[in-house]
């Protein structure tokens, strides 16, 4: 019979419905059963795109003896991190600090008031390489539990109070905030740039999208470290780009590689890094005019617009790694099937291009025959038309495979990202399908991810909405609407993200005067062990970061300075965390570039479309970090206020906190201007 989890939208609670474990979704209920018959609860935490996480059922979940010493013990609770990103935090943090590392499945065990007090990731079902097994691990606990309960309970008193240090953080009395850690965080990042294979660190190398917008930023502001910043994050795009981090196929990356060389990836394409990178792209060609960034860019919204896209205008969660219970069987080949596959003609090109040998570069498991590959980009790329040619070739060989699973629920912060995306890269290459995309994809968001009362959602499947939305959800999604405000001057999105920011600020907003910074929760949100500040970037940008750099972009486009001294009050709160840990905040630096470094507002203005565009393709040219645009109608947004044509022309006005410079209407003047401010 199926559990509980059968009442359940999440795909990743779904796969586990005929579990044999009496598993409940988080909520009341499970609480109070917890309450009710005095155990502990046992939180097992995951995702549907999460390898490990579908071992550990198959291994533990799915049998009967395992399940029994479970449910005889304990009150089973399985989440979705992807939903509830606030248990998974407190969860993660508290194994972190018992164990010293964290990943998922994340298993962990709670007192019935909801205080962890043991806990790890992935166990088998036998001891394997220095793990526990996790039968073993369940009679340990249930024993400590039953003989040992006030050291448990006095160790939970402990952690309790430990992860409760976020929330108690206060910026030192003599903080100050400026242009000098920003020159550390590059000089920090170059030390920990890989200079032979681009990136920062070793195996397992993850993609570092926070930190490649901020080096684009220093790279577009100048200045001593630009040149330096630019060249990391031109040869992490590049590196990522040439390797299996990128499907070479059908476009999109994946969530991370194995090898230190980007070569092997870990197969699951997550919306996030798609939105974010895709973003880090863009920034590049903008910098560098270097035509293989633009297609990867756009080569990487194409592919969330044909695979992760919903009839509705939303934008799915991931697809899976495995496939046939197998990890990267989608994607994988070997020389035979590429022979098969391909004109006779078009064979040797794409071997050479896409690296493919008789000896494979990648194993799994005990696969055979031996000679699968993971299709790079390394050699010699073929003519336009037959690298086209070839692509359309194995992608339609490809389509007949079993694919991977897919996670279609939309999650509202992850939906921010995508638009953001969207709406920028539409602007910045006249692509007007991108634009409509990012237009889709936002009436969905503010007409089914929010309550009766107007307030935000997590989480939508199957036509319902639910779940009270968090800071990133509307962090994230204020960024969004600023971007696509900007692409389309439709002013119903500024007014979206004003009321987005203004919900920020009255319920997720430290009232502490003397603290600052955000929380992750609302004000109204389920109370739980902890109510957490979300600092650092892992691996999308916090919540508190992308908060601080709407409220300032939305400051720039107001006046309004309760948004500024919000997003200060966050900064000063990490000013002395923000130049030496530069890859844990590189979205609070980029906050921070934004509050100390020159910023200009340009209002465009005029009846004619075709001169306004003109005037805002200049201004979309290149990357320019601290600009933000706005232009006609204008209605409700106070940069365009008084703003008129000139003499019947088209104009740009070019202000710095609202004082402004004589309007211009020819291009050259307008970049003239903005080149010399």
């Amino acid at each position: 019979m199926a559990n509980a989890l059968a009442h359940e939208t999440s795909p990743y609670l779904l796969q586990h419905r005929e579990n044999p474990v009496d598993w409940l979704p988080w909520g009341p209920a499970a609480l109070a059963r917890a309450r009710e018959l005095d155990r502990p609860l046992l939180v097992s935490i995951g995702y549907s795109a999460c390898h490990w996480c579908h071992v550990m059922e198959r291994e533990s979940f799915e049998d009967p003896a395992v399940a029994a010493l479970m449910n005889e013990a304990f009150v089973c609770v399985k989440v979705d991190r992807e939903e509830r990103p606030d248990i998974d935090a407190i969860a993660m943090e508290a194994v972190q600090l018992m164990t010293g590392h964290g990943g998922w499945p994340l298993n962990v065990f709670l007192t019935p008031d909801q205080v962890p007090f043991y806990g790890g990731t992935y166990f088998p079902p036998a001891p394997r390489h220095g793990m526990p097994a996790w039968p073993a691990v369940l009679e340990a606990v249930a024993e400590a539990w039953r003989d040992k309960r006030g050291e448990i309970l006095d160790q939970g008193a402990r952690m309790a109070a430990r992860l409760g240090q976020t929330s108690a953080l206060r910026p030192a009395e003599d903080v100050t905030l400026s242009a000098e850690a920003l020159d550390d965080a590059v000089r920090n990042l170059r030390a920990a740039f890989d200079p032979e294979n681009a990136g920062f660190g070793g195996a397992p190398k993850f993609p570092p999208s926070p930190a490649l917008l901020l080096l684009w930023a220093r790279a577009a502001r100048g200045g001593p470290w630009a040149t330096k910043a630019g060249d990391m994050a031109g040869a992490t795009l590049r590196a990522m780009a040439a390797g299996g981090m990128v499907d070479q196929i059908g476009g999109g990356f994946a969530r991370y590689a194995v090898d230190a060389t980007w070569t092997v990836p870990h197969f699951e394409k997550m919306l996030y890094d798609n939105a974010l990178l895709a973003r880090a792209y863009l920034h590049g060609w903008l910098m560098t005019g270097d035509p293989a960034l633009r297609r990867v860019t756009e080569e990487t919204l194409d592919f969330v617009a044909r695979e992760l896209r919903g009839p509705e205008g939303g934008f799915l969660s991931a697809l899976d790694a495995d496939s046939e219970g197998v990890e990267g069987k989608f994607y994988v080949w070997t020389v035979a099937e590429l022979r098969d596959a391909l004109d006779p003609g078009d064979v040797e090109a794409a071997l050479a291009w896409l690296g493919a040998t008789e000896e494979g570069n990648f194993v799994e498991g005990d696969r055979d025959p031996a000679g699968w590959n993971v299709l790079t980009g390394r050699g010699p790329e073929p003519p336009a038309q037959q690298r086209e040619r070839i692509r359309a070739a194995l992608m339609a060989l490809r389509a007949g495979r079993v694919r991977p699973g897919l996670d279609d629920k939309r999650l509202t912060a992850w939906n921010g990202l995508a638009i953001h995306a969207f709406a920028e890269a539409g602007a910045a290459l006249g692509r007007a399908d991108f634009v409509e995309i990012a237009v889709a994809g936002a009436e969905f968001v503010v007409s089914s991810l929010r309550d009766g009362d107007g307030r935000l959602l997590r989480t939508w499947k199957d036509g319902e909405g639910k779940l009270n939305a968090y800071l990133e959800d509307h962090a994230f999604l204020l960024e969004a609407m600023i971007a696509l405000y900007e692409a389309t001057f439709d002013p119903r999105w500024f007014a979206e993200a004003q009321t987005l920011a203004d919900a920020i600020l009255s319920r997720f907003a430290d009232s502490d005067p003397a603290a600052g910074g955000f929380f992750a929760t609302s004000s109204d949100h389920e109370r739980l062990v902890v109510r957490r500040k979300d600092l650092e970037d892992a691996p999308i940008p916090s919540g508190s970061s992308s908060a601080a750099v709407g409220l300032l972009r939305l400051a720039a486009l107001t006046g309004d300075a309760r948004y500024e001294e919000a997003a200060a009050a966050h900064l000063r709160l990490v000013a002395p965390l923000l130049g030496p840990h530069p890859q844990a905040f590189a979205y609070a630096l980029i906050a921070l570039d934004l509050l100390v470094s020159p910023r200009l507002e340009v209002a465009l203005t005029g009846d004619d479309p075709d001169a306004v565009d003109t005037l805002a393709g200049v201004v979309r040219e290149r990357l320019r970090p601290g600009v933000v645009l706005a232009g006609p109608p204008g209605d409700g947004v106070p940069l365009m206020d008084s703003r008129t044509a000139v003499a019947g022309a088209a104009a740009a006005y070019v202000c710095e906190r609202f004082a402004c410079r004589m309007p211009v209407t020819a291009p050259g003047e307008l970049r003239e201007l903005l080149e010399s401010s």
